[in-house]
């Protein structure tokens, strides 16, 4: 395992076999040692510097039916929303104010956000705040559609692939759903100048150790600028809602792996760990992440917007998430910093 290891933090590459046994065969010694080198890749890179990222939940109703989600077409339990324009420009007004430098719409696959009413949210955004960057992540578009948004200002998508195997996405998603849609996607955004975010979840349903060498090894080769991954949670109301959760602990130990296969790649404490875990974040930066994502949606909403079962600060309003998550960061020695939060090329 030692010699994976530092075969790992030297090429940045394993094989598929390796990766495997990386995680079949994983104990304390190697999650210490994957723990420090992955730490210690961040640091010479990003220093003791967390970067933040302001989300705002843009809409939870979906055209997709995917099988483990909470907003999924199906869920009838659901309460729908949705935020207008003039709603999502207060809140990026507001995160600006409190620091922000980087929004990240999120939300369902909703018509109502084609490319005419998104684009123009975009470049209100940016007009006002030209220092700012703009994430997207509101799933499947056309290229034709990626390329406007990006014309329209958009610097960033987020666009999880779930898994690089298609035999367990299909398990995942409905038969209307494509695994190759996904990947031509991701390459769209990729040719289109967009820093592009991908990722998986971590104990998923029919997940095996196979199918997370595969997405290491996905992530290897696409070498995408953020890379999103988070402990799989049910949800009462999907098909999947008797599965157990992912854990925290295989979870920081992927972070601690993709940050030395990409040691430049920005890379995100999930709420999700949060949610499984009271310091699931602080973990999560402990164990090479380098991002957070405070709420900035209407507190009136955010519990809506529930994707997974028991998701965290849902009550908060927008400075309590902020100054809540600086003070867990600055006791465990990092700072969030005021910056946009590219990704370094090089040192």
């Amino acid at each position: 395992m030692k010699g994976i290891i530092r075969k790992l933090a030297e090429t940045h590459s394993l094989s598929l076999e390796e990766y495997e046994s990386l995680i079949t065969e994983r104990n304390d010694e190697s999650s210490r040692l994957l723990r420090e080198l992955a730490v210690k890749a961040r640091r010479e890179i990003y220093g003791n510097t967390v970067y933040i990222r302001g989300l705002i939940e843009v809409s939870n109703i979906c055209r997709n039916d995917c099988l483990y989600c909470g907003i999924r077409r199906s869920n009838l339990n659901c309460e729908r929303y949705r935020l207008t324009p003039d709603e999502i420009l207060e809140c990026a007004d507001e995160g600006y104010g409190l620091g922000f430098r980087t929004f990240v719409l999120q939300g369902g696959e909703d018509s109502y956000f084609g490319d005419e009413v998104l684009g123009g949210i975009v470049r209100e955004i940016k007009t006002k705040h030209p220092d700012c960057a703009v994430t997207l992540s509101m799933g499947e578009r056309s290229r034709e559609s990626y390329r406007y948004l990006r014309e329209c200002g958009a610097d960033r998508y987020l666009l999880r692939h779930e898994t690089a195997d298609s035999e367990h996405y299909a398990k995942l998603h409905p038969s209307e759903m494509s695994y190759d849609n996904r990947m031509k996607c991701l390459s769209d955004l990729r040719e289109l100048g967009y820093q592009v975010g991908c990722g998986f979840m971590v104990g998923s349903p029919f997940q095996t150790a196979k199918n997370l060498a595969e997405d290491l090894k996905f992530v290897e080769t696409f070498k995408p600028e953020m890379c999103g991954i988070g402990p799989f949670i049910p949800h009462k109301d999907t098909p999947f809602r008797d599965y157990p959760a992912g854990t925290v602990e295989l979870t920081c130990y992927l972070l601690s792996v993709i940050r030395l296969i990409h040691p430049f790649v920005l890379l995100p404490s999930t709420t999700a760990l949060g949610t499984v875990d009271p310091l699931g974040r602080e973990k999560g930066i402990m164990s090479g992440a380098n991002v957070v994502m405070p709420n900035l949606s209407p507190v009136n909403v955010r519990k809506k917007y529930e994707l997974y079962d028991n998701k965290i600060c849902t009550g908060e309003e927008s400075a309590q998430c902020r100054e809540c998550l600086s003070n867990r960061m600055l006791k465990t020695g990092y700072e969030i910093v005021i910056d946009r939060g590219d990704i370094k090329r090089s040192v």
